[in-house]
């Protein structure tokens, strides 16, 4: 089952909201956009990982300010940096998760905390989309390297208008799917390249935004979920959250199925008390 949802979710296209609306297993009840699926974990079971605070506590050294940094300067700093190592590495082990991908993962909602306050985003969601994405960048061989890339770049099938698909002609001249015909999702949290054009974000730093960077994706997987002030604390801020990734009440089933798996993983290890 989790092979099929990852092929179908491939095929499919994150985000790609269109072409989600021509498919019709597994898809929303006739109720509509805002009809909502049941019997999921409680969203105040997410978890968020600890933080060093040393990115916070250097500025405040340095400037003698407060310990809240400008966005200017969080966008400079890897997300990666404020998330505590003996956390990872428990959690990794734990979890089973790749430890690099998983600090791009509690980075991510690290930061998130800081820009959008309201959303307290877990570590654990963002794993979860990872999870029925691409296996968190481990579909078809590929791997992350400890840079955060992820080689080979996972590429989903053209978005051409054959059975199942809208046509989705081509939106960035081939420059992040490498196909100047049509669309393709891309990178470990499958973005559609119009999409990755507002929502991309910087999760390392360099100064680019790259979808195939596992930073950049998972930081660009949690603002899109925390944008419009959405309070995921919720269930029905958390529900509407992952509807809001994929239009699929199978869909929000499996990723809250991962969601409640990682925090049963972390409940044994070291951090279960925090």
């Amino acid at each position: 089952m989790m092979k099929r949802t990852i092929l179908e979710r491939l095929t499919l296209g994150a985000f790609a909201l269109m072409v989600l609306s021509a498919c019709t297993n597994d898809q929303q009840s006739s109720k509509g956009a805002d009809a909502l699926p049941t019997h999921l974990p409680s969203a105040p079971l997410q978890v968020l990982p600890p933080s060093t605070g040393s990115a916070d506590q250097a500025e405040s050294e340095v400037s003698g300010q407060s310990d809240q940094l400008s966005a200017t300067e969080l966008a400079e700093r890897p997300t990666t940096d404020a998330v505590d190592n003996s956390w990872l590495d428990a959690t990794a082990i734990a979890t089973d998760i790749p430890r690099r991908v998983l600090a791009a993962y509690a980075g991510a909602s690290l930061r998130v905390t800081q820009t959008y306050p309201q959303c307290q985003l877990g570590w654990n969601t963002i794993a979860g989309l990872g999870a029925v994405e691409t296996l968190h960048g481990t579909y078809q061989g590929a791997n992350t390297d400890e840079s955060g890339l992820v080689r080979p770049k996972i590429y989903g099938p053209a978005l051409d208008g054959s059975p199942g698909f809208m046509a989705i002609e081509d939106t960035d001249d081939g420059a992040l799917d490498g196909d100047k015909e049509w669309d393709r999702a891309v990178g470990p949290l499958q973005f559609i390249p119009s999409t990755w054009d507002y929502i991309g974000q910087d999760g390392n730093g360099d100064g680019i935004k790259d979808p195939h960077h596992i930073d950049d994706a998972a930081l660009a997987a949690a603002v899109y979920l925390c944008q419009g002030q959405r309070d995921v604390t919720t269930d029905e801020g958390w529900q509407r959250g992952i509807l809001s990734y994929n239009r699929s009440i199978a869909y929000t089933h499996h990723v809250a199925t991962y969601t409640e798996e990682y925090r049963q993983a972390t409940l044994s290890g070291p951090e279960a008390a925090e």
